[in-house]
């Protein structure tokens, strides 16, 4: 068996969620290349070759590819699936924007969000909001997939893989890059930091968020929301954990003014260490919570950050 793997990368630097991917496709067996698209992009490609149980890095440095357009980077991933049995990206923007066209192209099953490998056909994945676990068995040929980077732990980056330009041209006709609009902040990216603060619509408002900065400061956290919270307009979009927004499964997540939908727990309760702060004693954070106080967060919060 043979894996192709989707490197991710921006602003020049591998993302630390391949080292997840390439753990999920050492867990299916055999060798693992990965491919590094992008332009200018020598400094990934040397990252990405010091992954443990990577055999080689295929480069397409191509200005084609400097946007990771799904169109031309689809078309590029169909063309090299021929060599492999297997394609693997992680479930992020990029991984859900490319491999279902790759699925497509080649007429095979895309199996998405897998969280545990069974064998090399056979894949577990969370279905209905993370309420149930199905056990998918694909007889296609090629296994296109997209992997929930939460539920592998990342390799480490000891190896010492060959590094080879990837020869295939691909002409992007279809699409266009317009512009991107990018939200500029100096705590964690949200999806892979090791503490997240999350307030809910029990925040009230936009401006009693900023009571959220000064335990994320002291914990190095990100901030996160609630649906309810983003769809009230508190805070943007980008902000929001669960089945719809971002999965996360950070060493601390502290809920703040949270229920606990079910689709918030989706998103979060792979969290090591769940912490919960709603005045509702029967709010259902509290069972999925290692540690609950009840009580007016608007009370809570500043105390707590004052012991911190």
């Amino acid at each position: 068996m043979s894996i192709l793997v989707l490197a991710e990368h921006q602003d020049g630097e591998l993302d630390s969620v391949t080292a997840h991917v390439v753990a999920a496709a050492q867990a299916i067996g055999g060798n693992i290349d990965l491919l590094v698209a992008g332009d200018n992009v020598d400094a990934v490609a040397e990252a990405a070759a010091k992954l443990d149980g990577v055999t080689k890095v295929r480069v397409a440095d191509s200005n084609v590819f400097a946007h990771q357009l799904a169109e031309p980077l689809s078309e590029l991933l169909a063309m090299l699936a021929d060599d492999y049995s297997h394609v693997l990206a992680a479930a992020s923007t990029n991984g859900k924007n490319a491999l279902p066209r790759v699925a497509a192209l080649k007429d095979v099953a895309q199996i998405s969000d897998i969280i545990a490998v069974e064998s090399a056909d056979t894949f577990r994945r969370p279905i209905y909001a993370g309420n149930a676990i199905a056990t998918v068995q694909s007889s296609d040929a090629l296994k296109v997939i997209t992997v929930r980077a939460t539920g592998f732990d990342p390799v480490a980056a000891g190896g010492n893989a060959s590094i080879e330009a990837v020869e295939q041209s691909i002409e992007n006709r279809i699409s266009a890059f317009v512009k991107e609009s990018l939200a500029e902040s100096d705590r964690p990216e949200l999806g892979a930091a090791r503490a997240v603060v999350s307030g809910g619509r029990g925040m009230g408002s936009a401006d009693n968020f900023k009571l959220l900065n000064g335990i994320a400061d002291k914990l190095g956290a990100a901030i996160g929301a609630s649906r309810a919270a983003v769809d009230s307009g508190f805070v943007p979009n980008d902000m929001q954990v669960g089945q719809t927004g971002k999965i996360v499964a950070p060493d601390l997540y502290v809920a703040v003014g949270i229920s606990g939908a079910i689709q918030h727990l989706a998103g979060m309760k792979d969290a090591k260490v769940i912490v919960a702060i709603n005045n509702d004693e029967d709010a259902p954070i509290f069972q999925v919570a290692d540690y609950g106080l009840v009580a007016d967060l608007f009370e809570a919060v500043p105390e707590l950050e004052q012991k911190l």
